[in-house]
């Protein structure tokens, strides 16, 4: 009966900005309803975003992950905890060695460039409207360190580098070649460009968390609209792409929901779980 049990749940991973919250960084009482409903259907939710996870803790109490038992996935997957319990069950981490090779790039190129601590997001560079992006979504007031290889004695989640639309995917092109063999580098929205440990992805940590739980693949979905959903769209038994996604995810996705602000999850629901 139990393995039954653990064949018919499914586990639903799902973006943040752009997909679970709409524009105005607010999830809806329909869609939060509907994801309530299937955690008490015995289904599992996890909040998989490049947020670090200060930022995603209002979601996480809002849609009742505690109660139910889900899982909240940061910093893109490179930090994974039961919400129900406060573990951390999986992390990785980059090496701090990194951190004054991407300052210079950051510099000689003026672009932003902040890391984390465990309340802050720190500010290595100058400030900009990006960062401004950034603090705003993480509900957190941004630090500006004049001194950041030398505050950082540990071993961060990611950095983030932050650069005008214009020449963000120019530069995420370079930054790929200089660091690709060390580090992932890739997109997550138009201005920002993550770096994140070698191997690790929203795909990787979902791999991870489904081993840990005896989940088979083919009962996950993952839900996305940004650059840094495409590894878990393609990993997913299904993969669905928001209709407000760039083309690149709706290009790999097995199906394409409504938007954001439109209650696309809860389509998802309706036609998967």
């Amino acid at each position: 009966m139990i393995r039954k049990e653990i064949q018919m749940r499914k586990i639903l991973f799902l973006d943040l900005d752009g997909t679970l919250t709409n524009d105005e960084k607010k999830v809806t009482k329909k869609t939060r309803e509907a994801l309530i409903r299937i955690q008490q259907q015995g289904h599992i939710v996890a909040l998989a975003s490049g947020r670090p996870t200060p930022g995603m803790v209002p979601v996480a109490e809002n849609i009742e992950l505690g109660k139910y038992g889900g899982y909240v996935m940061s910093f893109n997957g490179g930090k994974i905890i039961d919400w129900k319990t406060k573990k951390t069950v999986f992390e990785q981490v980059m090496d701090r060695k990194y951190i004054p090779q991407l300052l210079r790039y950051a510099r000689q190129n003026n672009l932003g460039l902040i890391t984390y601590d465990a309340e802050r997001a720190l500010v290595a560079t100058r400030m900009d409207k990006y960062i401004s992006l950034e603090a705003l979504y993480i509900n957190r007031i941004p630090a500006y360190m004049t001194d950041v290889e030398k505050y950082v004695d540990y071993n961060p989640n990611k950095c983030l580098f932050t650069a005008d639309p214009s020449v963000s995917e120019y530069h995420e092109k370079i930054i790929q070649e200089k660091f690709g063999e060390q580090l992932e580098i890739y997109r997550s929205s138009d201005y920002f460009i993550e770096v994140m440990p070698k191997g690790m992805d929203k795909a990787a940590s979902i791999k991870v968390l489904i081993e840990k739980l005896g989940i088979p693949r083919e009962n996950t979905i993952a839900c996305g609209d940004g650059f840094n959903d495409l590894a878990m769209i393609r990993f997913a038994g299904v993969g669905v792409a928001m209709e407000n996604a760039v083309d690149a995810v709706k290009a790999e996705a097995d199906y394409i929901t409504g938007s954001n602000n439109h209650d696309g999850i809860v389509q998802v629901i309706e036609k998967f779980m």
